[in-house]
């Protein structure tokens, strides 16, 4: 395997594992007052936030557009 292949492939399972972990963490933040008033069952709400995450993410990509557009500076604009 190339080197370069390598790399990309190391960096796509990294964010789908960091991806895949974060999911439980907008789960546990969305879910925990309907669960803990007892408004939701515990299996009811993480089925309502798995659909909505899923969803979410292919309604919206302006997450994804701010994280590429280039967030650095470069020299020319800090000497302006």
């Amino acid at each position: 395997m190339d080197h370069i292949t390598f790399l990309v492939a190391v960096v796509i399972v990294t964010a789908l594992a960091f991806d895949f972990t974060n999911g439980f963490h907008d789960t546990a933040n969305a879910m925990a007052t309907s669960i803990a008033t007892g408004a939701l069952k515990p299996r009811t709400a993480v089925l309502i936030s798995g659909v909505l995450n899923v969803g979410g993410a292919f309604l919206s990509t302006e997450v994804a557009k701010t994280i590429s557009g280039g967030s650095s500076t470069t020299r020319s604009s800090l000497r302006a």
